[in-house]
């Protein structure tokens, strides 16, 4: 019974296209025709999202830029800041740590002195360690876009490349790569594992085609 139905219906298709060519064209011109309207809006979506996160990007990119070219009098006005305050337990997680330069990649960003998930969009965190005076191990993290922005090109470093950290109080201070690899996401030895005697220093930032941590650790010369 199903086959003699199916037959039928199969028949009866074959008949309807026979007789009305037109309409099967009809069905197809429709059919590309929403195809069409389809994929301009999609396009369109993808393209609206995009400018967005782009312009997202940019607007931290030119308040990053605004630091650095204020950077002198928020120096300034941080150490007043703080000898007012010295008295009271401030908030001092958007002060500045410094500036870092890797002439090599064109970076040229300030650091915040503390990690906060907002503060990271906008530009370098210190997380971990003390001043470039000091010895220790100072850890800084910076997102990568896979970009040109921020620590998205520290991956293309090499071994005996330079890094530069100015201070606050407009001292120079060099570093000399010695290392880059990359470890799992919990993995914390780069933060750790240091000699007390040292003066390191250890960029961090994320690999986005496998979740690892891109490291770069430098050596104070």
């Amino acid at each position: 019974m199903n086959q003699i139905l199916s037959t039928r219906l199969k028949n009866n298709f074959e008949d309807r296209k026979n007789k009305h060519p037109q309409f099967n064209l009809k069905e197809k011109k429709n059919w590309f025709r929403f195809q069409f309207v389809f994929s301009i809006f999609v396009m369109g979506i993808l393209v609206l999202f995009g400018s967005i996160y782009f312009y997202h990007l940019e607007r931290k990119e030119d308040f990053s830029n605004s630091l650095i070219s204020n950077y002198n009098i928020y120096r300034l006005y941080q150490s007043s800041y703080a000898t007012e305050t010295s008295q009271n337990k401030t908030d001092n997680s958007n002060n500045l740590f410094g500036i870092i330069e890797i002439p090599k990649i064109e970076l040229y960003y300030p650091v915040f002195s503390n990690l906060t998930e907002e503060l990271l969009k906008t530009s370098p965190c210190k997380f971990y360690g003390d001043t470039p005076s000091a010895n220790g191990n100072i850890c800084i993290a910076g997102h990568n876009y896979d970009n040109r922005l921020f620590f998205s090109k520290i991956s293309t470093l090499s071994p005996n490349d330079i890094i530069y950290i100015y201070d606050n109080n407009g001292f120079k201070y060099m570093y000399v790569i010695d290392n880059i690899y990359e470890v799992p996401s919990s993995d914390l030895s780069p933060v750790l594992n240091y000699e007390q005697n040292e003066k390191i220093l250890t960029l961090v930032t994320c690999n986005n085609f496998n979740n690892n941590r891109i490291i770069v650790r430098a050596k104070q010369k």
